[in-house]
């Protein structure tokens, strides 16, 4: 049962919301802890149930990671930090490959450079640019999809 990807389950919220904590903190060094906690409620309060949520679970089916999907855009890719370069975020994508087709899209916070160099390496390529967040915030984000330029598979 190792590195199995299952859909949301209400009974993993809470632990999906303690790895979106761990990554967020770990990731996104330019955010406050107030934005942090602006982002965290809208976490706990209901964002993993509004989009299609797929986790990867590790051998003890506990969860190491997931991705939120609505139709074919990525609103959230988020792994534990202690788990970080195994793969997960590779498979996760590839997982959303199989079930919406090549044809995605993500932003991702400019800030963030390592977010950025995964999605790059996994084959998305930037398509725009905007000066705040999803959420009006002044986070600039960049615009990917997946294979804009050239397709890598994986």
């Amino acid at each position: 049962m190792s590195n199995e990807i299952v859909a949301y389950q209400d009974k993993d919220h809470d632990k999906l919301v303690d790895i979106w904590h761990k990554a967020v903190v770990h990731t996104h060094t330019f955010l406050t802890e107030k934005d942090i906690q602006f982002y965290h409620d809208i976490v706990k309060n209901g964002a993993l149930k509004e989009v299609e949520t797929w986790v990867e679970m590790n051998e003890n089916t506990e969860p190491t990671g997931f991705i939120g999907l609505d139709g074919t855009k990525i609103e959230m890719l988020f792994v534990d930090p202690k788990y970080h370069g195994k793969g997960i975020g590779s498979r996760l994508i590839n997982h959303a490959v199989k079930l919406k087709g090549r044809n995605l899209q993500v932003d991702v916070n400019e800030q963030n450079e390592g977010a950025y160099a995964f999605y790059k390496r996994v084959g998305f390529d930037q398509v725009g640019r905007s000066e705040l967040d999803s959420s009006g915030q002044p986070f600039p984000l960049l615009h990917l999809e997946l294979g804009a330029i050239s397709c890598k598979t994986y």
